[in-house]
């Protein structure tokens, strides 16, 4: 199936841009890319110039190879979402969820910059947790991250839980842990109860995070998709995006706006 494009007219409102009143919206790394935060698995991707990098998101790894978990603490130092600023895409997206449109944003992303834009945090869905916190494996303590890399800084290559003795962890989901299902429950109920579904950003591939385009599909959703490459989910979306992200966003936004006040 060919792309199909918001404005099939320039300047035209889309129909399914119309008497939207409960708006769920997921996005993947690709909406964080322009803050400067690489994605994972495009062109200039992290894994797709390292693919080893992969490593350090899993699990079973990152337990099992006290090594890795030095690297991982260092590659956390040096994220570059810690500089990172929200871009118009976050931007556009709090404007929605500020407005008359019921407003969710689920995302799969950890940087905490749709909060940073200014959606209120209790519209925020994060399905693969936050780096800006620490969960030890063996008890279960949470702390924040700052607090575990000022320790890497000062010496403690592989910081060890305060309280048990045990493992560290970014307060994330990884390769090979089940999300968590309180969480994964909100996502498919907002999923489910919306009128329109932006994918913004995402493959699409990963599960089960992607098969809440399908929930909404199912619940008579309409489906729109904003990525640069092709998704798994193309053929049964409404509308396919692809406009760069920056640029599309915004406009999507102006006009679920627009048909708000008509």
């Amino acid at each position: 199936m060919a792309d199909r494009h918001v404005e099939a007219v320039p300047g035209a409102l889309p129909g399914w841009a119309r008497e939207v009143t409960r708006l769920t919206v997921l996005t993947g790394a690709g909406v964080s890319t322009d803050s400067g935060i690489p994605d994972f698995r495009g062109p200039s991707g992290i894994w797709t110039k390292n693919p080893a990098a992969e490593k350090l998101s899993t699990y079973q790894a990152y337990m099992g190879d006290s090594e890795l978990r030095r690297r991982s603490w260092q590659n956390r130092l040096a994220h570059p979402a810690w500089a990172a600023e929200p871009n118009p895409a976050h931007l556009a997206l709090a404007q929605l969820a500020l407005s008359t449109i019921d407003t969710q944003v689920i995302t799969q992303n950890i940087d905490g910059l749709h909060q940073r834009a200014g959606t209120p945090p209790g519209r925020v869905i994060e399905l693969h947790g936050t780096m800006f916190g620490v969960v030890c494996t063996g008890c279960g303590d949470r702390t924040a991250m700052a607090d575990a890399l000022a320790r890497v800084r000062a010496g403690e290559d592989d910081p060890p839980c305060t309280r048990c003795g045990g493992i560290l962890k970014s307060a994330t989901i990884m390769f090979g842990q089940a999300l968590e299902p309180e969480v994964l429950e909100r996502a498919a109920a907002a999923a489910a109860g919306c009128d329109l579904m932006l994918a913004i950003g995402s493959t699409l591939i990963v599960e089960p995070a992607a098969s809440l385009c399908a929930v909404a599909a199912e619940a008579g959703a309409a489906l729109v998709i904003v990525n640069r490459d092709p998704t798994p989910y193309d053929m049964v979306a409404t509308a396919v995006i692809r406009d760069p992200i920056g640029t599309a966003v915004p406009r999507i936004a102006s006009q679920l706006l627009a048909a708000s006040r008509a």
